[in-house]
């Protein structure tokens, strides 16, 4: 496929394929793009394959173009972009937020490394009054609860908690803890689609209430969430006609993981075991001992004996001790340390590190922040090469880039969206995937977004270029570069923003085009 890349003016300067007509000449641009055209070849392959979900009436989702590993070594960073990030803080930054700022680097190496992880681990004593006063203002829906949320528009509950998400990740100065809301909200991950307005009460009593707490209490808020119980069909398993969606995912995909050692029988087993647990009225997670099998069972090796049916809470107690055992078991800390070394640190983590991490789990019995703290070393991150931004992570950090004025993220949402990580809307359990061959493929889609947001002027969202405006090529380049690199870049970088900005005067269209391009560049690409 021939893909030509031209400034159209009434479109906002967007980046278009044009599949039909002659190339037209566009030297400084191609010039730019010379090395991420490269990676423009994966636009044609094939759709990315999910994995399959255990329910068959449910679809795949299909926006979101993948490629195979071969394919995305054309998008791998180049040695010259990680030959420039020497500074730890710089990296620390990079791993602990979803987008540098010049700002927020200044303030990491006036505190130091240890010093601002530290900071960032204990996220409530960082003043975020301004962040929540805007969600209080605009988000309302955010407060209310199940009967409350019943009687609102479903489609103002849906956009209200994306919007929030996206304007608190952008805009938090609780950087980190929003990095954790990100990652559980793909590990316990709900369809917003299969639930509906409860996805907003998981998302701020499960979600965000545990994010940074200890691993046992998140399993356990999660298991007792109406939105999960939901979403893997809990509410419809009972006595003689159990479900097993749930104890399957509480396993497979929550704790001790798919190679945990649980067999099939385990699995029916466990369903036994949560009979009872359902929802009621609007969306109220309750026990309901009409519907527990009193039976005698047998999961993961421990005997649950028979107990006399009744109206207590004893059959409760029974799914109650197996979440526990599940929160804390070996192979749960084996499980949940290398995907979250996976998520902060390395697509492929030695075992020597994950090991690390897994006996800090057990030594705290799943401490979240401890088990950062031991990832997120000097030593690991100065040996760790760089990860690719998933679409929500490139747009969140282009939006901290521009530091716009901004009253409203409905552009951000569509540039998510467009890209294919529409918030909350993953089908399958396992959450969208955090592989970079999966999402090298969007390259153009990501062009677009970054003209979008750079040469956006509206009163919701406005990038002010005044600071670029009327300076020479060099000084201009070095001011895009400090804004939306923290000043690290390789010097083939910094000599095409020159070039480019050159090519005519700085002024304010020429500005968005430059910082445009810089966010569309292979650099902007990783973190």
């Amino acid at each position: 496929m021939d893909v030509t890349l031209e400034h159209d003016t009434a479109d906002s300067g967007s980046l278009k394929a044009d599949c039909s007509q002659p190339a037209r000449p566009v030297p400084s641009r191609r010039r730019f793009f010379a090395t991420a055209v490269a990676a423009a070849t994966v636009l044609g392959t094939r759709e990315a394959k999910a994995q399959s979900i255990r329910r068959a009436k449910r679809k795949l989702p299909e926006p979101v173009r993948g490629v195979s590993l071969a394919l995305a070594s054309a998008a791998m960073p180049p040695d010259a972009q990680l030959a420039v990030w020497r500074d730890p803080v710089g990296r620390l930054v990079r791993r602990t937020t979803l987008g540098i700022t010049k700002d927020e680097l200044t303030r990491a190496k006036a505190l130091g490394f240890s010093k601002y992880l530290e900071e960032q681990l204990k996220p409530s004593v960082i003043d975020d009054r301004a962040v929540a006063a805007f969600v209080a203002t605009n988000y309302a829906t955010l407060r209310m609860s199940a009967d409350q949320l019943y009687g609102e528009d479903l489609g103002k509950v849906m956009t209200e908690i994306q919007d929030a998400t996206i304007y608190r990740a952008a805009f938090s100065k609780r950087q980190l803890y929003e990095r954790m809301v990100e990652f559980w909200s793909d590990h316990f991950n709900i369809d917003r689609n299969n639930v509906g307005y409860l996805k907003t009460t998981d998302d701020r009593d499960v979600i965000r209430r545990h994010a940074m707490g200890r691993f046992p209490e998140l399993l356990k808020s999660s298991a007792h969430s109406a939105a999960m119980m939901e979403y893997l069909d809990q509410t419809s398993s009972r006595r003689g006609n159990i479900n097993e969606n749930y104890a399957r995912e509480i396993m497979e995909l929550h704790s001790i993981g798919v190679d945990g050692g649980y067999t099939q029988q385990d699995v029916n087993e466990l369903a036994r075991v949560l009979t009872g647990w359902t929802v009621t009225g609007m969306g109220v997670f309750t026990y309901d001992a009409g519907i527990h099998d009193f039976g005698p069972k047998r999961v993961l090796g421990k005997t649950i004996p028979a107990t006399a049916p009744g109206k207590g809470l004893a059959g409760k107690a029974e799914a109650d001790a197996m979440i526990e055992m599940l929160a804390l078991h070996p192979k749960t800390a084996l499980y949940i340390a290398t995907k979250l070394t996976k998520f902060l640190l390395q697509y492929d983590p030695t075992d020597a590190v994950v090991q690390t991490v897994v006996a800090e789990f057990l030594r705290t019995k799943g401490d979240i922040p401890s088990l950062i703290r031991v990832i997120l070393t000097e030593q690991n991150l100065m040996l760790a090469p760089a990860k690719y931004k998933r679409p929500f992570h490139f747009a969140i950090s282009a939006v901290r880039a521009l530091g716009p004025g901004l009253t409203n993220v409905s552009l951000v949402r569509t540039q998510i969206n467009y890209m294919g990580q529409v918030l909350f809307a993953w089908e399958t359990p396992d959450g969208y995937p955090d592989k970079m061959e999966f999402w090298s493929g969007l390259v153009l889609a990501r062009w677009n977004a970054a003209s979008a947001l750079a040469s956006a002027t509206g009163t919701t969202f406005n990038f002010d270029v005044t600071p670029f405006v009327g300076t020479s090529a060099e000084t201009g380049a070095d001011l895009i570069i400090e804004r939306v690199f923290g000043g690290e870049v390789p010097l083939s970088l910094r000599t095409r923003l020159v070039d480019f900005l050159r090519s005519g005067p700085t002024n304010t269209a020429r500005v968005r085009e430059a910082v445009s391009l810089a966010l569309s560049s292979s650099q902007f690409q990783w973190y």
